[in-house]
C-alpha cells in the first residue's frame, strides 16, 4: 500500500448521490474523500462508536453538527464526536471536496 497519495487522484462526481473513496483504512482510521456536487448532500447522522473530521479541500459546504448549521470553506476543519449527529450539503454552485477521517473506523 502507497503511505502517499494526492486528493486529486480520488475524486470524481455520480449523479445519484455524492462520490465517495476511501484514501486509507486501518484498525483504527479511515481516511476518504467525499466529493458533493451542487445540490448534493450527505444526510445527517450519527457514528456511535467513532469520532469523525471533515477538512474542507475545495469548495464550500453547509455543515450540521449537533444542531448547529454553519457554512466552512477551504482550509477550514469541522468534526463531530462520536454520537454527535453530523451531515453537510453543497449549496454552491461548484464542487465541495472534504478530506474525511473517522477513528476508529466503521465495521
Amino acid at each position: 500500500m502507497a503511505i502517499h497519495t494526492a486528493y486529486q487522484s480520488h475524486t470524481g462526481s455520480r449523479a445519484d448521490k455524492h462520490f465517495k473513496s476511501t484514501v486509507f483504512q486501518g484498525e483504527q482510521l479511515m481516511i476518504g474523500l467525499n466529493c458533493l456536487e451542487p445540490g448534493q448532500s450527505q444526510h445527517v447522522h450519527a457514528h456511535e462508536d467513532a469520532d469523525k473530521a471533515y477538512v474542507v479541500m475545495e469548495g464550500r459546504g453547509w455543515f450540521s453538527v449537533g444542531g448547529e448549521t454553519f457554512e466552512a470553506g477551504p482550509g477550514e476543519i469541522v468534526w463531530a464526536a462520536r454520537g454527535v449527529p453530523h451531515g453537510v450539503e453543497n449549496q454552491s454552485a461548484g464542487r465541495l471536496t472534504v478530506l474525511v477521517a473517522i477513528a476508529p473506523p466503521p465495521k
